[in-house]
């Protein structure tokens, strides 16, 4: 009995991460509405993306054991995603903002990690958390090159709720220095290795939790 509860318990820990991931990332593409802002939200959300995917990945590749099962976690972040949107599309947003599985190369990066290192929790948290922190802000720029022009879609889909003295009416670039990518990936890189842990550590707690 107390098997099967555990393994109910991490496979109901695994859709919940899974659903909040994708819940927390699912209007990372929103940027292109942020048009006075596009570079700042850009980072913000390549960070958040980051964090989300990797605490539901690491959990599952250490839960599992099997290199490969960070992969398949993006996926289902992915799959989540395309349903949602899908949602959206229905009723009358575009489509086209995260259409690209951008977190699944730098999932692969984190199984390529853990099964390099012979399954070694403490240099995945590292190098791992490094990969994907460095990596992920870096495929989140192929969203920005996909998707429509940015100001061509926030006049073809205005915000309904936004009133009249709020439009934009010079467009103004917000900018973190140079590159939202080298931003992004550097408070990434750092960030990423703590989330690593969190999802390793997120295994014990439910292993006592059960025992």
């Amino acid at each position: 009995v107390m098997v099967w509860l555990r393994r109910c318990t991490h496979y109901l820990f695994i859709v919940v991460v899974a659903v909040n991931s994708t819940l927390l990332t699912i209007n990372a593409g929103d940027y292109i509405f942020y048009t006075d802002w596009a570079w700042t939200s850009y980072t913000v959300f390549s960070i958040s993306q980051t964090l989300m995917l990797i605490v539901g990945a690491t959990y599952y590749l250490t839960f599992t054991g099997v290199p490969g099962t960070a992969t398949y976690y993006a996926l289902i972040m992915a799959v989540y995603t395309w349903i949602a949107k899908g949602a959206w599309f229905s009723l009358g947003y575009p489509y086209d903002f995260i259409v690209t599985p951008v977190w699944l190369p730098s999932a692969m990066l984190l199984d390529l990690v853990y099964w390099a290192t012979k399954k070694n929790k403490h240099s995945l948290i590292l190098f791992g958390g490094v990969l994907v922190g460095m990596s992920l802000p870096l495929f989140n720029m192929v969203n920005l090159i996909t998707v429509a022009d940015p100001l061509e879609t926030a006049f073809k889909y205005p915000r309904p709720t936004l009133p009249p003295y709020m439009t934009p009416i010079e467009p103004q670039v917000g900018k973190f220095y140079n590159s939202p990518v080298a931003l992004g990936a550097g408070a990434g890189a750092v960030l990423a290795c703590t989330f690593a842990a969190l999802g390793c550590k997120l295994n014990t707690w439910t292993y006592r939790w059960m025992a």
